[in-house]
């Protein structure tokens, strides 16, 4: 039996909206030390960060894989 990948179907909209909903902007600022998370941080901009930049995704998506 093979295990099933926790990032299956989740995007990575998903998985900012659960870290903000689990830690808000400022905890997430200190854990991920990006500006789009510390300065004037908005969803939209977070994405269009995170989309563009795979270094940053990999933070984002492991720290998701941590608290699942």
């Amino acid at each position: 039996m093979t295990a099933t990948d926790p990032m299956h179907g989740k995007t990575l909209e998903m998985i900012l909206n659960h870290l903000i909903d689990h830690f808000g902007w400022d905890e997430l600022g200190k854990i991920i030390k990006i500006n789009c998370f510390i300065n004037n941080p908005t969803k939209k901009s977070s994405l269009t960060f995170l989309r563009k930049t795979p270094w940053a995704r990999q933070k984002v998506e492991k720290l998701y894989l941590s608290i699942i």
